[in-house]
């Protein structure tokens, strides 16, 4: 995970894979509860050959309220992620 010019290895641990509708995994800051991310993809059907993905992202723990900076980061990093994502299956529509 790129935080601005660092970077931050996480090795998250797998809560849920359902095959072709859900993976989602949990990691921690150093130790559990100091800083947690659950971090999700959930993909439903929404008609005939379309389909909607849902990404979701929970964060807890102590520092979680002094982590403004941080979780904004994120959120702007999953947002360009989600657009190249749209971008890239309309293209190949």
């Amino acid at each position: 995970m790129h935080l601005g010019n660092r970077v931050m290895t996480i090795r998250p641990t797998i809560l849920v894979i359902r095959t072709e509708r859900e993976l989602r995994w949990i990691g921690h800051l150093v130790i559990p509860g100091i800083f947690d991310g659950e971090h999700g993809f959930v993909i439903e059907p929404a008609g005939e050959n379309r389909v909607r993905l849902i990404q979701r992202e929970t964060f807890k723990g102590l520092l979680v309220p002094f982590s403004g900076s941080l979780l904004g980061n994120t959120k702007r990093s999953f947002s360009k992620m989600n657009l190249a994502l749209k971008e890239r299956v309309e293209q190949a529509n």
